[in-house]
């Protein structure tokens, strides 16, 4: 591990929120990391959205607050340009004192699905579409941005203005030398449909790769953001009147020989494709949480608001939950168009390419693809609040077959602490807590 270029190491690991946990570390520790690790509480990694024990937890007094050891993840030393000083992160995961995978480290969660997937000599790909907002957050309520090249915050919405992209082209130069240090292959930018919103696509990577890209770019994001005297912000709905941020996931699944096992040669995809979308809309009310997992995030899932709310599948249409995009056969996809933001995307593609096997294993069957507008159909639908979507995801079994149960526990745990505090601060504060957290 070549360490030499940069002047100060951290060590992280992601928790239940997305959040990196983690220390700072000398170059001496760092040469002994790989055999050694970093010790660190197990209890880290399952923290509520301020950093506080979860009252409770079975990790902390129950078990004494014992340690785990962290471990490379194999990404890295990873640069963080936003930082003034040449400075390295060393993406890392959870392990037990006896070596086994932490069940509370969400990276873990996706690693037991994918494992799934190799057991049928299968690997999924993965794309993500990133939706942010750069925001003015120096007084008492958010703002849009201010424009660079005029001193006067953004007015008027520009969706896809490239004259909306030129005005922050400083940012967005940065942004894009950046990612190409820390190997996350950015593709297009788009300047979306709210004030100061922008979205940038994640290029398909196996599905670990675009998890991990999904993290970093988060963290890059805003710290780079702050460099240029703005904030950026993953929160589902930063703005009452305005767009929410989403995170649409696009992913198909290869065999041994490198085939699409979606693709038919025709539009309609394989009967592979259709048992992965049954899969997705069986476990997706269960999964609202992982989907929608911080009470603001409900902002965004309303019905007509470009957030699907119900669970239904389509060819080629944007309102429908899942979408199957057009295209060469070779290349055919399924979009899950359901994700906030804010979701932390370990759980996330944890969740959906679970759903998507479970599909497979049991040979579902998805009902007809709906056509017209999904918002006016009377459709399955997901969890209508926070509560309800804890409740949901502790309550249903599938999900036991998506996710760790004790990662559950912790998740459900950790959500019920958070829905508590929240509501004892003023709504207008609420925007606080969860700026740069998520």
């Amino acid at each position: 591990m070549d360490l030499s270029h940069y002047r100060t190491l951290r060590v992280a690991a992601c928790d239940l929120n997305g959040q990196m946990r983690g220390k700072r570390i000398s170059a001496a520790e760092a040469n002994k990391i790989e055999t050694d690790g970093q010790r660190m509480p197990l209890s880290a990694l399952n923290v509520d959205i301020w950093g506080s024990d979860i009252a409770g937890s079975p990790l902390v007094f129950e078990t004494g607050d014992r340690d785990g050891v962290l471990f490379p993840t194999g990404r890295g030393p990873v640069p963080m340009p936003w930082l003034a000083t040449g400075s390295a992160l060393i993406p890392m995961w959870m392990f037990t004192e006896e070596g086994a995978p932490f069940d509370g480290d969400p990276r873990h969660a996706l690693r037991a699905v994918l494992d799934r997937y190799a057991a049928r000599g299968w690997r999924a790909v993965c794309a993500t579409e990133m939706e942010f907002y750069l925001v003015d957050d120096s007084g008492a309520a958010l703002a849009p941005p201010v424009n660079p090249l005029t001193g006067r915050p953004v007015q008027g919405h520009a969706i896809l203005s490239i004259r909306q992209l030129d005005a922050f082209d400083a940012f967005f130069t940065d942004l894009y030398e950046a990612c190409a240090a820390m190997e996350i292959p950015a593709q297009s930018a788009i300047s979306e449909a709210g004030l100061g919103q922008f979205e940038i696509s994640l290029n398909h990577r196996d599905a670990m790769d675009a998890a991990d890209d999904a993290w970093l770019f988060k963290a890059l994001v805003k710290g780079l953001a702050r460099h240029h005297g703005m904030a950026a912000t993953f929160m589902a709905k930063p703005f009452a009147e305005d767009a929410g941020n989403g995170m649409h996931t696009h992913f198909s699944v290869l065999d041994e020989d490198g085939r699409n096992v979606f693709d038919d040669g025709g539009p309609e995809g394989t009967a592979t494709l259709l048992q992965a979308v049954a899969g997705c809309l069986r476990a997706m009310p269960a999964s609202t949480l992982i989907f929608a997992p911080h009470g603001p995030s409900f902002d965004r899932m309303v019905p007509g608001a470009h957030a699907p709310t119900g669970a239904g599948w389509a060819y080629e249409n944007r309102t429908a939950a899942i979408r199957i995009p057009g295209g060469p056969p070779r290349a055919r996809r399924i979009e899950h168009r359901v994700a906030c933001g804010d979701i932390n995307p370990y759980l996330l593609l944890a969740a959906v390419l679970g759903a998507a096997l479970t599909g497979v294993e049991d040979a579902l069957t998805p009902p007809a693809p709906i056509t017209g507008n999904a918002y006016e159909l009377d459709l399955p639908q997901l969890a209508p609040d926070w509560q309800g979507a804890i409740d949901r995801l502790e309550a249903e079994p599938l999900m036991a077959r998506l996710l760790p149960p004790a990662l559950i526990e912790n998740l459900c745990m950790t959500k019920r602490q958070e829905l508590v505090r929240l509501a004892a601060l003023p709504p207008d504060r609420h925007w606080q807590v969860y700026l740069e957290a998520v």
